[in-house]
């Protein structure tokens, strides 16, 4: 019980050709997506069969003749361009964007390694692609266009299903709201389409609208509740639409960290005597969809927002009421130190809460501060995007003598985003901002998989027999197998823990326990359909030198 849980990424780039505005994104996509193939495993299709799209969280499923053709995921004429990533991860083409999806990782750190190991995986699919077409095709790590246009970073967190998912829906909400003090990754231009000229703190907020719901690509809401869990009936997997696109290591740690202890406390919190009534009352906010914009466009951190049971609070307010829900239950559980402070179980943890802390002391020196101090807070904008990148551009705009309407200013803004390092003036300004993880370690992840979950037995797969391999998803692999009936046979991963490295190897570990490593989730008996025991197969693929 601590930040570790299975969790990952999902990163829709923007894509463009330079020499053609009018060029098809779709074509584009796949071209990036084909891009990053590699001749040994492009044989290996996408394996379908375990998408359900229209099954919702709140206990009811959706008619699939009632939905939009883009909510159908599974259906035929989607089912394009899919690569295997060599890091257990997925690299495929989604409304009409390049999509990376990072293989299962167990903690908030390791998660961000394999989210920036995407970026490399992607620049190098797009130059590839760049090669092939004979023009440049650039790729831009954002979530707006300012003409009306918003495409997802999503986060992926395995929890207990027996927590009520309207209670994991409320305590969600006021945490999405309040993080973007912290987490947001700024945007020139208010509105969708940028209709008022301004700063704020979230690139995504202004395209969210409803409260709930199962759609990810109009009427978007603040949680979504499809309920695809990819892994056995016991879990689901809390999907994350809310979030930025964050070029910084610091806000995407915390904003998947902070989201894990919320998440904690919601599986841990009643039996641990935590008022969770009382804290629900303190955050439930009355209109919760006009919070996000409020709290996104204020960047003094300060604006009142209405609760839903009468008076006022503030996101920092709400950040506040939650981090020391989280730390009065470490208390409980695991004791106190000498100066007070939780004595969490894994490093992990600690650096977690200690980095919201210091979040938390970061915007609270913002709040007091006025344009003019905010300009010179460095300590501050290493670690807060939204403030690095507004300084940038505030400076700018003083430079030039112009207002928030201009457009060289929204043209820097998407410079920021531009993964091509000798485009973005991202890497201009990185040395000045705290990172988690050296160039080698990322590099490393581009074509390594995280060993403590099922991605590791992916990725050996990958690497050892591709030729033997038919499809893959998330928690499946249909390999081709002489002995077997049809001649193929299909390994259940449903577990996100199984198939760890150490399972795999270890001839001594036959329940998975001792791969988990305080990860809550229950041993799996790893067969197949047929029933068969796949795990000597499995070994001896993977011991082979």
């Amino acid at each position: 019980m601590s930040v570790r849980r299975a969790m990952g990424t999902e990163t829709e780039y923007a894509v463009s050709c330079p020499a053609d505005p009018h060029a098809n994104a779709v074509r584009l996509s796949s071209a990036v997506v084909s891009g990053a193939a590699d001749p040994r495993t492009s044989h290996i299709r996408w394996d379908y069969r375990q998408e359900d799209p229209v099954n919702d969280a709140r206990g009811h499923r959706l008619p699939r003749s009632q939905v939009r053709p883009d909510m159908l995921t599974d259906a035929p004429q989607l089912q394009i361009t899919n690569v295997m990533a060599p890091n257990g991860g997925r690299i495929y083409v989604d409304h009409a964007h390049p999509e990376y999806s990072a293989p299962e990782t167990l903690d908030p750190f390791e998660a961000v390694r394999y989210d920036r190991a995407g970026d490399l995986l992607m620049l190098h699919a797009a130059n590839a692609a760049s090669r092939r077409a004979g023009t440049r095709i650039a790729l831009h790590r954002n979530n707006a266009d300012g003409k009306g246009a918003s495409w997802g970073t999503h986060e992926n967190y395995m929890m207990r299903r027996s927590v009520p998912f309207d209670l994991v829906a409320s305590l969600l909400t006021a945490h999405f709201i309040s993080r973007q003090i912290y987490v947001g990754s700024g945007r020139v231009g208010l509105g969708e389409s940028s209709e008022t000229p301004g700063f704020q703190l979230s690139q995504r907020a202004d395209f969210i609208h409803v409260p709930i719901g199962l759609q990810t690509t109009f009427d978007r809401p603040i949680i979504n509740t499809r309920d695809e869990p990819h892994s056995g009936p016991a879990f689901r997997r809390v999907h994350g639409i809310v979030g930025d696109a964050n070029r910084m290591d610091v806000p995407q740690a915390l904003k998947l960290g902070t989201t894990s202890m919320v998440l904690w406390l919601l599986e841990s919190g009643q039996e641990h005597g935590i008022d969770l009534a009382g804290l629900f009352g303190r955050l439930m906010l009355e209109d919760p969809v006009a919070s996000m914009h409020v709290v996104s466009h204020d960047l003094g951190l300060g604006s009142e927002l209405r609760l839903e049971g009468g008076g006022t609070t503030a996101a920092w307010l709400m950040q506040v009421e939650l981090m020391k829900a989280v730390q009065t239950m470490g208390a409980r559980i695991y004791d106190t130190d000498s100066r007070g402070e939780p004595q969490w179980p894994d490093d992990a943890t600690r650096r977690v809460m200690a980095m919201w802390r210091g979040a938390l002391k970061d915007v609270a020196t913002i709040r007091h501060a006025d344009d003019e101090t905010r300009l010179h807070l460095t300590d501050e904008a290493s670690r807060v995007e939204w403030l690095l990148k507004w300084q940038l551009m505030e400076r700018l705009r003083r430079r030039l003598g112009t207002s928030w309407g201009d457009m060289r200013l929204a043209a820097c803004d998407l410079r920021w985003a531009a993964l091509d390092p000798q485009e973005s003036i991202f890497p201009t300004v990185q040395g000045r901002t705290q990172r988690l993880c050296d160039d080698a370690r990322l590099r490393e992840a581009c074509s390594q998989a995280p060993e403590g979950t099922r991605a590791w037995c992916r990725a050996e797969l990958l690497h050892r027999v591709p030729e033997r391999l038919v499809a893959m998803s998330w928690s499946h692999v249909t390999l081709r197998d002489e002995t077997a009936d049809r001649g193929m046979v299909t390994v259940d991963m449903s577990d996100p823990l199984g198939y760890t490295r150490v399972l795999c190897t270890e001839d001594d570990i036959r329940d998975g326990s001792g791969a988990r490593d305080g990860c809550d989730a229950p041993a799996r008996d790893d067969r197949d359909a047929r029933g068969d025991d796949v795990m000597p197969l499995v070994r001896d693929i993977v011991r082979r030198r």
